[in-house]
């Protein structure tokens, strides 16, 4: 009999799949999210924020030419993240009361395109991908 096994490489390596907001006003973008969805191609990140629903739209992008995009700061062993103090503070985001993990789904916004979205008072979102 012969076997195609595949060697199992990803030991002490986070599955976390939700993003997450941090204390100190960052999304983070866990490795199997980060690697599943492809952030690696990508420069930038556009926020958008929807103040009834309390969701947040991130558009991953490389238009050098978008101004109010956030740089993607990328780690081979923690995914991504993206700093993001300006967007939280504009919007009125507590981000000590709303830090933690959260469940996304994908939304194609007419007009911007596909997003990741998460709701501030949904984290056991259900995704839709």
């Amino acid at each position: 009999m012969t076997y195609n096994f595949i060697k199992f490489e990803s030991r002490n390596v986070k599955t976390e799949d939700r993003i997450t907001i941090t204390k100190s006003q960052s999304i983070g973008l866990p490795t199997k999210f980060y690697n599943d969805n492809e952030v690696k191609q990508f420069k930038y990140a556009v926020l958008f924020y929807d103040v009834a629903v309390k969701a947040i739209g991130i558009q991953f992008t490389n238009n050098e030419n978008e101004k109010n995009r956030f740089s993607i700061i990328k780690s081979v062993k923690y995914g991504g993240s993206i700093v993001s103090r300006s967007f939280f503070r504009i919007n009125n985001i507590d981000t000590a009361k709303y830090h933690g993990r959260y469940n996304w789904k994908i939304v194609e916004q007419e007009g911007i395109g596909k997003l990741f979205v998460i709701e501030l008072d949904n984290p056991k979102l259900e995704q839709n991908n």
